[in-house]
């Protein structure tokens, strides 16, 4: 049964679904190429100056052990079965099976700010690192995350609630179908809470029928969050993470081909078509499209296939993928090139282009405007500005989100790397970093609007305009 608090709402996690679509799909691709590689994930606050506190961290704590009780009922697999086929069977009766080791892969600590008074009030920096074999420990990610930010909004910063939250939700919504934008619910993450993220699905569920009436062109396409795409009948939206393609570059350490090899076993494990919105800036967007170019394995193939028998006579993973995810960066910079990728190409289909990143309704409107104006399709994953959007009641200023991440750092011991197309979301051991930039001639970028640490403090254009 789901924990709730001191005025009835639900906390925590409660259901395995309670997680992003990317992480079963990876799950199950690890599962087919991948079973007996040992990961580790570590925890990053990108806002170092938000501390936690003792009392959050208690929290948090017993929230961690609660995992080990949770697994998928009969019910969430049989939905799973008739909702995501490409799944498999396989794969459904691992996830059946399933259950969170906490105890064995979790290692959880709270280091204490020098001088901070002692008892529930002290501050200090929470420490998690995640290890396992890769199958078991990739769904750790989305529970450990919502949790981290849930602790900190009960317990240190707590000058807030949630009224107002449903309406907000279905304000944003409406102006994103009036202005013929298609979108879905991205905010897992970084949600201030469950109830919080509960109050915006049925907001938008709100706007949805609204704009039904209205005869708008948007459209509301669903939610990355699995539970809640099963609770409220709609479709789960997701594919791939970075993770994916970092985890096959450590192993194999040719950091050249790992693009390739990514989409190579990832087709292989879902078809052709399936699941087919390519994430470009693990290594960079340039250093991803030399490999985006390749041809796609054909039906039937196998991962022991060799890829340097290349079969430039099948279509290219450009050509089967419906289009690509912008998750860094300049946006706009993005639709340039990748219009430009696809006109010398010669693909003439109508390729779509997924934006995740930090999004706002402004933001969205302007990136579509843009997207349609190059000749491609635009589509928007809106996160954090959905489900952790408040203000503080006795003053007028901003309850800033958390900005966390946990990453995969290491397989079978070899560290991971990350490049993206804004060099403040680069992460991995300096000297790596160095390397895997010379062997790419990967270039640092940054995005004005791309600081990490004070991605929506008060200043930001969205935080001032959407009290």
């Amino acid at each position: 049964m789901a924990a709730t608090n001191s005025s009835g709402a639900r906390e925590g996690i409660a259901s395995i679904l309670d997680t992003d679509l990317y992480k079963l799909t990876m799950q199950c691709a690890v599962l087919k190429h991948f079973p007996n590689d040992h990961v580790s994930y570590n925890f990053t606050n990108r806002t170092p100056h938000m501390k936690f506190n003792r009392a959050a961290f208690a929290w948090l704590q017993s929230q961690v052990k609660i995992l080990a009780d949770i697994h998928a009922t009969d019910d969430e697999i049989e939905w799973l079965e008739k909702t995501c086929p490409y799944l498999g069977k396989e794969y459904l009766a691992y996830l059946k099976q399933y259950s969170f080791k906490v105890t064995e892969q979790i290692d959880l600590s709270f280091n204490p700010v020098h001088g901070s008074s002692d008892g529930d009030d002290q501050v200090g920096e929470i420490s998690i690192r995640v290890h396992g074999l890769w199958v078991e420990t990739i769904l750790y990610e989305i529970p450990l995350l919502s949790l981290c930010s849930e602790a900190y909004f009960k317990f240190v910063d707590k000058d807030w609630n949630h009224n107002g939250q449903q309406d907000k939700a279905e304000h944003k919504g409406v102006q994103l179908l009036e202005n013929g934008c298609s979108f879905s619910e991205f905010g897992s993450c970084r949600r201030r809470d469950y109830h919080t993220h509960d109050l915006v699905m049925q907001g938008l569920l709100q706007a949805k029928r609204k704009g039904e009436k209205q005869g708008c062109k948007g459209k509301f396409a669903g939610t990355s969050n699995v539970h809640f795409a099963k609770k409220y009948g709609v479709l789960p939206i997701g594919t791939v993470a970075h993770e994916w393609f970092m985890g096959i570059a450590a192993l194999s350490g040719k950091y050249d081909h790992a693009n390739e090899e990514a989409l190579r076993r990832w087709t292989l494990t879902f078809g052709r078509g399936v699941l087919s919105i390519a994430l470009t800036d693990t290594f960079g967007t340039p250093s991803f499209l030399k490999a985006f170019v390749k041809p796609a394995p054909k039906d039937g193939e196998d991962a022991s296939f060799d890829p340097s028998t290349e079969d430039w006579s099948t279509d290219s993973y450009a050509k089967i993928f419906t289009g690509v995810r912008q998750d860094s960066g300049n946006p706009l910079d993005f639709i340039q090139m990748m219009k430009t990728f696809y006109d010398g190409r010669g693909i003439k289909d109508s390729k779509t282009v997924v934006f995740s990143d930090s999004l706002t309704v402004d933001r969205c409107i302007e990136y579509k405007q843009a997207t349609e104006a190059a000749g491609l399709t635009p589509s928007f994953g809106v996160g954090t500005y959905f489900t952790n959007d408040f203000w503080h009641l006795s003053v007028n200023d901003k309850s800033v989100p958390m900005n966390i991440v946990i990453k995969l750092a290491e397989v079978n011991g070899k560290s991971t790397v990350k490049l993206s197309d804004d060099r403040g979301k680069n992460m991995g051991p300096s000297k790596l970093v160095d390397e895997v930039k010379h062997n790419l001639g990967y270039t640092d970028r940054s995005w004005v609007e791309g600081d990490e640490a004070h991605r929506w403090d008060a200043a930001a254009p969205w935080a001032r305009s959407n009290k």
